[in-house]
């Protein structure tokens, strides 16, 4: 079933939805069935599984000289979802990057989740490699988002990369793109940040999830900015909380997010990570709660390994 779909089946009631990491190699998809099980709970309308591009070490050889080996740290993305869906029998959503990837590799991700019967997918940009500065693509792949929501589309209309397929059978796919309320880090301003989404939209894509945001004013704000450029499709509200001390200059260094001083300045009376732990929750509980009242269409939590908050939050705003 797509986002879109659960969405409007939902007739105003606000959703919830969680987006998990791929178990490190070498681990088990048991450990994955852990953090979810207790999350299973509150029947999430979906679960987004990100994806993560290979990363480059260098390996030193008896003669002296260097390997360059390419390693993909958390694989198993779209085995991962069809997983989800076959034990909770939940839709799962695979994010796809175009960062390390070509043109026919994303095609052949597609064409292997559509044979799963997966409906939905975020396309995203994706990161830089750590060792790299700034983001480049594959040489056949694509360099922004919007290019790899084209493609997607394209692959709805049953048009391939391979132009000797005339008649190729067609998906379905529901698109979502990220939105950033306080604009992506590398956009010269706002204005033109929307421009940028706006554009995702109009290329095909179905809805928007937002990066993490610690203010719900600024969350408030960037609906309107976007229902003000006829923006129309879902905008659901991307959550994570704080967990340590750590974190206040992690978080915006990583993310390019603000955290609000009252924020900040409770996070730095703690003494340990388990009192800010729980400073973290309650300030996301007044953030879920705030939300739920204003009829977001969905919260969608960011759990990356701290599903026991979100499960806290949860069990507090239900």
């Amino acid at each position: 079933m797509k986002v879109t779909e659960h969405i409007q089946a939902a007739k105003g009631k606000t959703l919830f939805s969680f987006e998990i990491l791929p178990p490190v190699k070498g681990k088990t998809i048991d450990s994955l069935f852990t953090v979810l099980d207790p999350l299973m709970e509150f029947n999430p309308s979906f679960i987004n599984v990100t994806y993560h591009r290979s990363e480059q070490i260098y390996k030193k050889k008896v003669d002296g000289t260097f390997d360059r080996i390419d390693i993909r740290k958390r694989p198993g993305t779209v085995g991962i979802c069809a997983a989800i869906m076959n034990h909770y029998k939940v839709d799962a959503v695979p994010h796809l990057i175009c960062g390390g990837f070509s043109k026919d590799e994303t095609e052949n991700a597609l064409i292997d989740l559509n044979f799963l019967g997966i409906d939905n997918v975020l396309a995203l940009r994706g990161d830089s490699p750590k060792n790299e500065k700034y983001f480049s693509p594959d040489p056949n792949g694509h360099h922004y988002a919007i290019d790899l929501v084209k493609q997607i589309e394209k692959l709805n209309r049953g048009i391939y990369v391979e132009e000797e397929i005339s008649d190729g059978g067609k998906t379905d796919f529901c698109i979502g793109v990220a939105g950033y309320p306080e604009k992506h880090f590398e956009s010269p301003n706002p204005d033109l940040d929307l421009l940028h989404l706006k554009n995702k939209i109009e290329a095909g894509a179905d809805y928007v999830t937002t990066q993490m945001f610690f203010d719900n004013t600024k969350y408030h704000e960037y609906v309107k900015k976007c229902r003000d450029l006829n923006i129309n499709v879902p905008i659901i509200p991307g959550l994570k909380p704080v967990t340590s001390k750590r974190q206040l200059s992690v978080l915006p260094s990583m993310f390019h997010v603000d955290l609000p001083t009252d924020l900040a300045t409770e996070i730095m009376k703690c003494k340990t990570d388990k009192d800010a732990d729980k400073v973290g929750e309650d300030w996301l509980v007044e953030q879920a709660k705030d939300l739920l009242k204003s009829g977001a269409p969905v919260i969608h939590f960011y759990t990356l390994g701290k599903p026991q908050v979100v499960y806290n939050v949860m069990k507090r705003i239900m």
